[in-house]
């Protein structure tokens, strides 16, 4: 019977992968961050600097906040057939703009359309990104059969 792995590996998380990854992850959300600040209308960002805290701030956000989210809203995400991630995402974005001076978000629906755009870009750039190597084997001990205690 094949074993169920709920992760790719047994050893994984989302603090694997070391410095790389992590620079990584905030060079893509950067991307998706300014990409967003370009194209909606009512994300700004004041300065470059404020725009890189926004980066940070957002990163370190999804990297520790959003699990947490997403486990409390996992109902209303199930119920909505995963809608209700881009409100987590939108409201995510807001939390970031009240922490960052300088990075503002002027209402709900700017700050819809950027969670999308922030969305889509880092869904695409972590397709182009993933890391393509062979996994390690995880192959288990083979078990021995079960003693028979009391036959008949």
């Amino acid at each position: 019977m094949p074993t169920i792995h709920f992760a790719r590996a047994v050893h994984e998380s989302p603090f694997h992968g070391g410095l790389r990854q992590a620079f990584m992850r905030v060079l893509i959300t950067g991307i998706a961050v300014f990409l967003a600040i370009a194209i909606v209308p009512g994300l700004e960002a004041n300065s470059f600097g404020a725009g890189l805290a926004a980066v940070l701030v957002l990163t370190f956000l999804n990297l520790i906040l959003r699990p947490i989210l997403f486990l409390l809203t996992l109902p209303l995400i199930v119920f909505t057939l995963g809608l209700f991630l881009v409100v987590l995402n939108a409201l995510l974005l807001d939390l970031t703009a009240y922490l960052v001076k300088g990075f503002t978000v002027s209402g709900f629906w700017p700050s819809v359309g950027g969670a999308l755009v922030i969305s889509l870009v880092t869904t695409v750039l972590n397709s182009w990104t993933v890391d393509r190597r062979i996994p390690p084997d995880l192959h288990e001990e083979p078990r021995r059969p079960p003693k028979i205690i009391n036959p008949d």
